[in-house]
């Protein structure tokens, strides 16, 4: 079962017309925009033991290592925007595209396996660079990248739509109006969607983490990455198509169908409840490799 908490709404957010633009061309590694990823990594930061919290911060200060001077880490919100950035330096990350995401149909029963060979998928490599960070035997560099792919997959898996879709890119070939605003299913949650939720009051990483008690906290972040991987899988099946379609795997109709603002203001909970499990499972295993 979703747990849903219900949060009091803001007025819609004004978009700039480059935002449009992002949307337009919204990929299946482009997951929740800067401001989703922030968030993710700003809630870990807040609930990660005080030892893991400041071994994340020194290791953020030796961006050197990584030779990648268009994409810094010199803030939470870059570091946690690195696995994307870097894949606009061509060949030398080329190899990370399908790491982001994990296409699992929602139509047929929850088979992580066929969407993850080789260890090509967004779980594979949440639990990889998990190992990674932990093995204090390997190169600063190796680590560094490590923490920087952990602190960005684990937002990635947690984006409904990175983790099931019906066949269509994780929804970007699915057309769908954002109330006016005529988009596509993934970049709608990815973009419009997420930065309403998160901006909705109480906003940002205090405001999303004030509407769970501290057990409640404890709970979201037990399970395996299997376990989030299903549970993403199903907010995808029950919310995202869904929210749009009677039958999340009925026919799809040729107009697009509109998400309306009665609709947002019941998907912006889930949303807002995805990030937060998202910050409190990354904290978890922050702790876990360096606590």
């Amino acid at each position: 079962m979703i747990k849903i908490v219900r949060v009091r709404l803001a007025k819609p957010l004004l978009k700039l017309s480059f935002l449009g633009a992002l949307l337009a061309f919204s990929t299946p590694a482009a997951a929740w925009w800067e401001y989703g990823h922030e968030t993710v990594a700003r809630i870990a930061l807040e609930e990660a033991s005080p030892a893991a919290r400041a071994e994340v911060r020194r290791m953020l200060r030796q961006g050197a290592l990584l030779d990648t001077p268009t994409c810094p880490i010199a803030t939470v919100g870059q570091a946690a925007e690195w696995a994307d950035c870097v894949r606009a330096m061509g060949d030398r990350f080329s190899y990370t595209a399908p790491w982001h995401y994990q296409n699992v149909n929602v139509c047929r029963p929850f088979d992580q396996s066929s969407a993850c060979a080789n260890g090509n998928c967004v779980s594979a490599q949440v639990e990889r660079n998990f190992r990674l960070l932990k093995d204090r035997a390997l190169p600063r560099r190796e680590r560094l990248q490590a923490l920087l792919f952990l602190i960005h997959f684990a937002g990635d898996l947690h984006q409904p739509l990175h983790a099931g879709d019906r066949g269509d890119l994780g929804g970007n070939r699915f057309r769908a109006y954002y109330s006016r605003i005529q988009s596509n299913l993934h970049a709608i949650w990815d973009g419009y969607l997420a930065e309403r939720s998160i901006s909705t009051p109480p906003a940002d990483a205090h405001g999303l983490l004030s509407a769970f008690g501290r057990d409640e906290r404890r709970g979201m972040a037990q399970g395996s990455v299997e376990d989030w991987a299903r549970e993403s899988w199903e907010v995808s099946r029950r919310f995202a198509y869904g929210g749009v379609l009677a039958d999340p795997c009925g026919e799809v109709l040729s107009e697009p169908p509109v998400i309306s603002q009665e609709q947002i203001r019941d998907l912006i909970p889930v949303v807002r409840t995805q990030i937060t499990r998202g910050g409190l499972r990354l904290a978890r295993l922050l702790d876990e490799a360096l606590g």
